[in-house]
């Protein structure tokens, strides 16, 4: 017992050791290009600085890590147990009756506990970073339309030359995009208050809002009504949506709650149920990831043909990179269920991996 003790300690330093290296690594070549990519974009805007590009740099790196967690376990994994291959511990570990699931179980714990860290720390800490990453974006590179939504209902910001607008509902339909009731609240490019606008609704058309049953209620005169009247916009359903708050902004623990105010007001939650769903079975993924380079480690050897080895490891976290993101992109569509189209490729992948370790393992 205390020898196993032993040696799980060992594994599980090696696996976190090595799982340290490659996430700083390919999280600062990420942060490099991404960096580069903002500055590009930072080009033509006078009012952007080489300070607030290298804050956005910094603000996206959370997003950055979760895309790449995936391949920073696979690499880890493969090189961790390459490493023992190669100094001949894994070999004398096997050759002492260590079977490979015993020498797998250090890394699925640190992987697992790190999963557990990242779902209960790092997330919510994420979650704030993108959403000062997503306001400076808005603010700076998009010029995009501002939207909030609380358990008082929508809110949505617009402006044109002389005025800006201030848009509330409580409910919101679709197929036409339909705000209920509509109330609007007027300012000048200074942000001084000029009256409000109440209305039974508004229909989002091609470049207006078709407001109906409409009071005017400007400062210091008397209300005026009228039956219809054409509120200009630049906005769009697919730019309401896009500039509503996206899941990576939101922390784990508070999607749900989330979820549960798009639902009440009428918009669909397919996206943030997806990234819910997604947090979720990322451990399953990450345990698959640690499979799949036992897979690879059992095939090493001190001669053997390592960078095939490591060309066959990226291309497979590649491809399931890839796949996982298609059927995630039905799922945000609505093409497939939720919890299909998060659990189907971390699952598979998990199943698979084990039916090939098991192959190779008992034959």
């Amino acid at each position: 017992m205390i020898r196993h003790w032993t040696l799980n300690r060992y594994l599980a330093r090696q696996y976190t050791l090595w799982f340290s290296v490659i996430l700083g690594a390919l999280t600062g070549i990420v942060f490099l290009f991404t960096f580069a990519e903002l500055m590009r974009r930072a080009a033509d805007r006078v009012d952007t600085t080489f300070g607030l590009i290298l804050k956005m740099s910094v603000y996206k790196i959370p997003d950055t890590v979760q895309e790449i967690l995936p391949f920073a376990v696979l690499f880890s994994g493969m090189l961790t147990f390459w490493k023992l291959t190669r100094s001949q511990e894994l070999v004398v570990a096997r050759a002492a009756g260590i079977s490979a699931w015993q020498f797998l179980a250090p890394a699925l714990a640190v992987t697992l506990l790190f999963s557990f860290v990242n779902l209960s720390i790092l997330n919510p800490i994420g979650a704030v970073f993108n959403g000062r990453y997503k306001e400076l974006d808005a603010r700076y590179l998009q010029r995009a339309p501002t939207l909030e939504l609380t358990g008082a209902g929508l809110w949505l910001r617009q402006r044109d030359n002389q005025r800006r607008y201030l848009v509330h509902a409580d409910h919101v339909s679709t197929d036409p995009l339909t705000l209920t009731p509509f109330l609007v609240f007027v300012y000048d490019s200074n942000n001084h208050y000029l009256g409000r606008i109440d209305a039974e609704k508004g229909v989002l058309s091609n470049g207006y809002w078709d407001v109906h049953n409409i009071w005017f209620n400007w400062d210091q005169q008397s209300p005026e009504h009228q039956d219809s009247y054409r509120l200009p916009t630049t906005l769009t359903f697919n730019k309401i949506q896009e500039s509503m708050s996206p899941p990576n902004t939101i922390s784990f623990w508070e999607l749900p709650r989330f979820i549960h105010a798009l639902k009440t007001i009428g918009l669909p939650p397919a996206r943030h149920q997806l990234e819910f769903q997604a947090l979720l079975s990322q451990p399953v993924l990450l345990c698959a990831m640690v499979f799949f380079a036992a897979v690879f480690s059992l095939r090493m050897n001190r001669r053997g043909n390592i960078t095939g080895i490591v060309i066959s490891g990226a291309s497979l976290g590649i491809s399931v990179f890839i796949l996982n993101n298609v059927v995630r992109a039905f799922g945000a569509n609505e093409i497939l269920p939720v919890e299909l189209a998060a659990w189907a490729i971390p699952l598979t992948a998990l199943l698979l991996s084990n039916a090939v370790l098991l192959h190779m393992e008992d034959g």
